[in-house]
């Protein structure tokens, strides 16, 4: 696999950085998680079970090993900073500041091993005024203004069923880690990566800031391309209650479904770019559809040319026959799905070990030596 013999720390706990170190893990990486004493991650309290971990927990750190470690603890951060010595990437997400308090910083691991990479993912970056103020996920969602830009059918702000910033802090890490990787072939020397989880939100929108950079103000989602002013954009109801969505809007697809439904005419004012003035396609096209059911649609407009979806539900998403098909859904030797590496490689692909670690499984294996 791809990173057989990188060994990576893992300090981190919750999504972002278990998101990073679990891609790693599934091509080939040794992953050593860092648990505190206690309850450890506390993504292992977190949803419902299905075995010996909660569903959250084993989604994310499956294939990673355990140890427990009282930073606190002189003799045991010794042996973590010893275990450091041998290590590639390492992983943090504390606030900025803490793991200097803790012994654990950049400076001091780089003192031991000048060819680490260290990764440090927090809310606002380890440099700004606003370092040591404490956020999660929606906070930086809202602080970056997507919240502004997600709402719901009352027009009111709405909580995105997806982690957003979380997974861009993860994605973000992870290409950083690699990069730097990469980089350390030629020079031998790693190199320290500020993962702010603000910075990844807004460097994701890129797509939405046309009103705002050209004209200083704020977009109206209801009149933007993506987020509800055009009409071959957006969710429409069926007969049944049911939901699906027209999700292109290159003119060949405009055509097709006009030209099928008997209103062409219809397309002068879809190719007029989104705004208000598509609203009388919008309402012809939900009248439309709310003559069928979603089952009647799904086959209807399968014979045409046309980007639409199905809004599935998480039970009818993990039973798509082409996530099945492209082996995206696993089952572990209890049964238990699990979601697979969406990295594929045609050759050395991931080969993901489907089994979470006990807290503290590994640390007498991992640690014993260096504590002797």
């Amino acid at each position: 696999m791809k990173l057989e013999g990188i060994r990576v720390i893992d300090l981190s706990v919750f999504l972002p950085g278990p998101y990073l170190t679990l891609a790693m893990a599934d091509h080939g990486a040794e992953v050593i998680k860092v648990e505190p004493p206690g309850e450890g991650d506390p993504g292992r309290h977190i949803g419902l079970s299905d075995g010996p971990s909660t569903v959250f927990f084993r989604n994310l750190n499956r294939g990673k090993k355990s140890v427990v470690v009282d930073l606190k603890d002189r003799a045991r951060r010794e042996a973590l900073l010893s275990l450091c010595e041998t290590a590639d990437v390492f992983v943090e997400s504390f606030r900025p500041g803490t793991v200097d308090r803790l012994g654990v910083g950049y400076e001091a691991l780089r003192a031991r091993n000048p060819r680490i990479v260290y990764c440090a993912i927090s809310a606002f970056g380890q440099d700004s005024t606003w370092r040591g103020r404490p956020a999660h996920d929606l906070a930086l969602e809202a602080e970056s203004g997507l919240v502004s830009m997600t709402l719901g059918g009352d027009g009111k702000p709405a909580i995105s069923g997806m982690a957003v910033a979380d997974v861009l802090a993860g994605l973000q890490g992870l290409s950083g880690v690699l990069m730097a990787l990469l980089r350390r072939e030629k020079t031998g020397v790693g190199d320290y990566i500020d993962i702010s989880m603000h910075d990844v939100t807004v460097g994701g929108m890129l797509n939405i800031l046309g009103p705002t950079f050209a004209e200083d103000r704020q977009p109206i989602p209801a009149h933007e391309r993506t987020t509800g002013g055009a009409a071959f954009y957006r969710p429409y109801e069926t007969k049944d209650g049911r939901h699906l969505v027209l999700a292109g809007q290159e003119p060949k697809f405009i055509h097709n479904l006009l030209r099928a439904f008997g209103r062409p005419d219809l397309a002068e004012l879809c190719l007029r770019g989104p705004g208000p003035h598509q609203e009388p396609v919008m309402d012809f096209l939900s009248a439309v559809f709310r003559k069928k059911t979603l089952a009647e649609w799904q086959d209807e407009l399968a014979t045409l040319d046309v980007c639409y979806g199905r809004v599935n539900t998480l039970p009818e998403a993990f039973a798509h026959p082409v996530l099945i098909e492209r082996g995206m859904i696993r089952r572990d030797e209890s049964g238990r799905r699990h979601v697979g590496p969406p990295i594929r490689f045609r050759h050395e692909p991931a080969e993901p070990v489907l089994r979470e670690p006990a807290l503290g499984e590994h640390t007498s294996s991992i640690l014993k030596r260096i504590l002797e």
